[in-house]
């Protein structure tokens, strides 16, 4: 696997950040209000570019499959052009930075997007395929080679141009792509490169959706926000009113999960009216019964999936409910807005009596919705708060293999009773409903049926907490722990002796992934712990158990030189093995925002006041191990996760998707790898408990 080279250049202030070097390269004119913005990241050169009613995001892959992509937030649409497989890797390079253009189509309907001037290192391209539609649709076309047959675009050749274009669906404003041949031969379809090896083409990608309203940054963050240049750009080109784009390019739309996680983890970065434009965007989206949306397929995306479904050409937004963690995650994360936060706290009973959106197709106001997501959670976690036995906790839904983040098919490698969401989500979203009912302010929501309902909440939290984590410890004898942690790095070739050295003699502890259909436990490590540390407030022993089991070296725990790992299967089964490898999208692997999120979790338990100095200095000391790890991969912060290598005796960075083996690729700008706007590392005068 290639290792991940990482740049930025911003137009408002030029410069270029490669290996934690920053050279400046140009002044942007006073006054810019152009946001935008470039990431290298493995074989991939990102633009991002957002002025006025324009938002795009151009992805130029080298390497032998080249490829060029835009994509929009509008419409979460996208144009994309795949070439075919050339036997020397093609290099790109741009020409400046992306310009916002607005066109009109044949009918004289606006079209908004960007053109870019570009050179590749190449004797030749021969276009495979070109697609126009949904950013869904093009990204299942790079992971499944296929596409509906209804988004076919003609190719017209005017010239030293090919151009496609067409209306969407339903008639409504299309797509267009155009590549002018600049430099070298266009002939049949074939790019031929001029006498000295290169290719010179002029791209403009256009589309007609709606565009987006967006939070610029003074809308969006507070005073308290870090000064982190390339994490405010690559918010900022993520928040819009309506909702936060989950991550660009392969996301670029709501995601309820990642939208929760994000508002809560950057709460102290954000304005208020940015954090009440994200929790509006979850409960305008809630199921009838109270389920948080997982993500949505709007624009053309939504137009296949009525085809599918009813015949219709209907662009009414499709809504996916099929993960369960999102239900739990809505409540605390309200509670820490509406109660614990003084600037939440004054406006909170205006924020629930304001109507929701219109995008999920109901009415009424947010409080009511959230009073039914409430009820959703409460009548869920009843049968185990009666008797807490292992059937009896929160299941993934029938039929489907994914329902918590480890959103991948294998994720959770076959396991049914996610940890995060029994052990920590469930009880503190019990909690948060206790503490909402009692601040009284659901009073006006509530039916008379509800106050016996809500009035148990505490109780069936306390039920949760004292007996859901149990159900997931494994405890593997020493010998046994050793001889697996010396077999795994043997396999992976990397050293065993600092993972050794810090297993002790006693038995190996840990709370496995989660349990299969039949209960038992799946002895996968894993970084979820955070959601303990960030939800819970664990005794003494199990804040022990998580801090102990995540910060030893991998692979008898989860640290390496370039951070925290999201799993680590050397103690499970060879099957299991390979399907946690570095290579899967959930396996052995960095997520910079669960990185994050243990941080968060971390400062907050250091806030406690029930704690032993023994405790303390653990709980900081493993501050220390985690900030060290997170320092050493500064420039990949943004980014949505990384894979490694092991080289001369220490793990290097490699970018998640440069290798023909890893499952996918990273999106260059992750909404909840942004957070470190708020989660920082700690100070002298921090943690003192007092």
């Amino acid at each position: 696997m290639a290792k991940s080279n990482l740049g930025l250049r911003f137009a408002r202030v030029a410069l270029v950040v490669t290996a934690g070097t920053l050279v400046s390269m140009a002044a942007a004119e006073a006054g810019d209000a152009r946001l935008a913005f470039e990431v290298r990241e493995g074989l991939n050169i990102n633009s991002l570019v957002r002025e006025g009613d324009v938002a795009a995001h151009v992805v130029l892959r080298s390497g032998a499959e080249p490829r060029i992509l835009i994509t929009f937030p509008a419409g979460n649409s996208a144009v994309g052009l795949w070439f075919d497989h050339l036997q020397r890797p093609a290099q790109w390079t741009q020409r400046g930075v992306p310009q916002p253009i607005h066109e009109t189509d044949e009918k004289g309907r606006p079209l908004r997007g960007v053109a870019t001037d570009l050179i590749v290192t190449a004797a030749e391209l021969r276009v495979r395929a070109a697609v126009l539609s949904s950013t869904r649709v093009l990204r299942d076309f790079q992971a499944l080679n296929t596409t509906p047959a209804e988004v076919a675009a003609p190719l017209r050749i005017a010239g030293r141009t090919l151009i496609w274009s067409r209306d969407r669906l339903d008639g409504a404003p299309g797509y267009r792509l155009s590549v002018e041949v600049t430099q070298g031969q266009l002939e049949s379809g074939r790019i031929a490169a001029a006498a000295d090896g290169r290719i010179g083409l002029h791209v403009v990608g256009l589309t007609g959706e709606p565009p987006l309203v967006p939070l610029t940054e003074p809308q969006l963050l507070s005073a308290a926000a870090g000064t982190d240049v390339a994490a405010r750009h690559t918010l900022e080109f993520l928040a819009y009113r309506e909702k936060f784009l989950a991550g660009s390019w392969r996301f670029d739309t709501y995601f309820g999960r990642d939208t929760l996680l994000s508002v809560r983890l950057l709460m102290p970065a954000l304005t208020p009216a940015a954090i009440e434009a994200g929790m509006a965007s979850v409960l305008t989206r809630l199921s009838a019964q109270g389920e948080v949306a997982h993500e949505e397929d709007i624009g053309e995306r939504a137009i296949l999936d009525h085809l599918q479904s009813d015949g219709s050409r209907s662009a009414a937004p499709v809504f996916d409910y099929k993960m369960i963690d999102s239900s739990y995650l809505l409540a605390p994360v309200a509670v820490a807005w509406l109660l614990d936060d003084e600037r939440g706290r004054t406006s909170a009973a205006a924020f629930l009596a304001a109507a929701i959106g219109t995008e999920g197709g109901r009415s009424g106001s947010r409080g009511a919705a959230l009073v039914t997501n409430l009820r959703l959670v409460l009548e869920s976690a009843g049968p185990f708060a009666n008797d807490p036995q292992k059937l009896h906790l929160i299941s993934l839904k029938p039929g489907v293999a994914v329902g918590e983040w480890r959103d991948s098919e294998v994720g959770l490698g076959g396991g049914r009773y996610p940890y995060d969401v029994n052990a920590v989500l469930v009880p503190a979203a019990l909690d948060a409903a206790a503490r909402l009912y009692g601040s009284g302010l659901l009073t006006p929501y509530l039916r008379s049926a509800d106050r016996e309902l809500f009035g148990r909440a505490a109780k069936m939290a306390e039920r949760w907490s004292t007996n859901a984590p149990p159900l997931f410890e494994v405890s593997i004898a020493h010998e046994t722990a050793a001889h697996a942690v010396e077999a795994y790095a043997e396999a992976q070739h990397i050293d065993p002796h600092p993972a050794l050295a810090s297993l002790g003699q006693e038995p190996l502890q840990f709370h496995a992934l989660a349990l299969d259909s039949s209960g038992k436990a799946l002895p996968v490590m894993h970084s979820d712990e955070g959601f303990a540390l960030l939800f819970a407030k664990p005794d003494a022993g199990h804040l022990d158990l998580a801090i102990t089991s995540s910060l030893r070296p991998f692979p008898a725990g989860l640290m390496t030189d370039v951070g925290m790992l999201v799993a680590n299967p050397a103690f499970c089964a060879p099957a299991l093995q390979s399907v946690f490898s570095r290579n899967a999208y959930h396996g052995a692997v960095v997520w910079s925002w669960q990185q994050a999120l243990f941080a968060a979790g971390l400062e907050r338990q250091l806030h406690r006041r029930d704690l032993s100095p023994e405790m303390r200095s653990h709980l900081q000391q493993a501050q220390r191990t985690l900030w060290k790890a997170i320092a050493a991969t500064q420039a990949q912060r943004n980014s949505e996760l990384w894979s490694w290598n092991f080289t001369s005796g220490h793990y290097e960075v490699a970018a998640f998707g440069a290798a023909a083996a890893d499952a996918d690729e990273s999106n260059a700008a992750q909404l909840w790898s942004t957070v470190y706007l708020a989660v920082r590392p700690p100070t002298s005068s921090k943690n003192t408990g007092q």
